[in-house]
């Protein structure tokens, strides 16, 4: 473990003094083991992903449920590491209705050279976008609410100097009043970071994701949204791929063929050749592929689902779009505060024990925040 001197020279000055540890109890739901504040009881498993397991858990002094997110071995490796500080950072850091805000962080662990497990409580939203898709159509009035709040949340985090990289229909929460929050920052950077090609699930995916642009924009959220749009209005992915290849000929086979002009901002000489060598597709008309979406739905699809980024709709004009006109509200969509810095303390991270220092701050400081759960129940 890195000593304390090291962790404030390399990571800044120490947290605040954080209150006194909750005593923990051990619970086991579906062969994973919990250990969580004894204030949470009654767990009930809610979903399992890659890097983590979600349960609902009831507050003792109030009956309430809240979801809990347990990180699946977040030290097995610098990967698993660096994903879950950046989510907890940000998802500590944001503050909006439409970006899931989390009321817990904890650990059973007694310090940073230990720690070992950590998890998070938040509001509990009772489903997302994927199982609602895979029981039910939605109405006009429905899809543009659910793709409105979507967009006010991107503009938020957009404004805070975040992409999020992962929009995708199971990381979209829905509760019973249809409103939305969105989830999972583990693949969030910076903005003018330099950026990585393999990120978001393949099927929501930009195409300069995949052609391997080293500094793309944010607008590669807006592609994201288009295609949850489309899935939306038809029921179905827009774009399925089997693979990367396959996927950028779906996605050439309804945007069309780029022009020798977007090739030219392709780095990748190898993508750059592939497309080069591809039939010439013309783009289709987004009314034949979309008959039964309103005039408005097409226009909008139309805006996002461009291959070249420079070209496609910014979310702020998105939030303007005709589509969204019936909750569309320029004074009522706020942006961040503040632009929220991942890369410092990422770049001076090269070791499991610099992450395991840089996660015990962050809980640190999040366990002497006015948001923690028990202080919001006190006041």
């Amino acid at each position: 473990m890195a000593s304390a001197n090291v962790f404030f020279a390399n990571f800044g000055a120490p947290p605040p003094e954080a209150p006194p540890p909750p005593s923990f109890h051990e619970v086991e739901l579906n062969k994973t083991r919990w250990v969580i504040p004894k204030y949470y009881n009654n767990l009930q498993t809610l979903g399992e992903g890659a890097y983590g397991v979600v349960c609902s858990a009831q507050y003792v002094k109030t009956g309430e449920r809240f979801a809990i997110k347990k990180f699946f071995r977040p030290f097995q490796s610098t990967i698993h590491a660096k994903r879950t500080y950046r989510e907890l950072k940000l998802l500590r850091t944001l503050n909006h209705d439409n970006v899931l805000d989390i009321i817990d962080v904890f650990t059973p662990d007694s310090d940073a050279g230990t720690l070992n497990s950590v998890y998070f409580t938040s509001v509990l939203m009772g489903s997302d976008l994927q199982n609602i898709l895979k029981i039910q159509r939605l109405g006009l009035d429905q899809i543009q609410l659910l793709i409105y709040q979507i967009l006010r949340g991107l503009k938020y985090i957009h404004s805070a100097g975040i992409i999020h990289r992962d929009l995708k229909p199971s990381n979209i929460a829905v509760n019973e009043k249809c409103q939305v929050k969105i989830l999972d920052f583990g693949l969030a950077r910076a903005a003018e970071a330099e950026m990585t090609g393999y990120v978001a699930t393949r099927w929501y995916r930009a195409p300069e994701i995949m052609l391997n642009w080293m500094h793309y924009s944010q607008t590669v959220d807006v592609w994201s949204v288009g295609c949850i749009l489309a899935e939306l209005v038809t029921g179905k992915a827009l774009f399925p791929g089997d693979d990367h290849i396959d996927q950028l000929t779906r996605i050439m086979s309804i945007v069309g063929t780029p022009s020798e002009d977007f090739l030219q901002k392709v780095q990748s000489e190898e993508a750059r050749n592939y497309i080069r060598n591809l039939p010439h597709l013309p783009r289709r008309n987004f009314a034949d592929l979309f008959p039964n979406a309103s005039r408005e739905a097409i226009d909008m699809l139309d805006q996002m689902l461009i291959l070249d980024p420079d070209h496609r709709i910014s979310v702020e004009n998105a939030l303007k779009h005709p589509f969204l006109a019936d909750y569309s509200c320029a004074e009522d969509e706020p942006i961040a505060d503040v632009v929220v810095s991942l890369d410092t303390d990422e770049e001076r991270a090269t070791t499991i024990e610099d992450w395991r220092d840089l996660l015990w701050r962050e809980i640190q400081i999040f366990q002497s925040s006015p948001r923690r759960l028990s202080q919001i129940f006190s006041s």
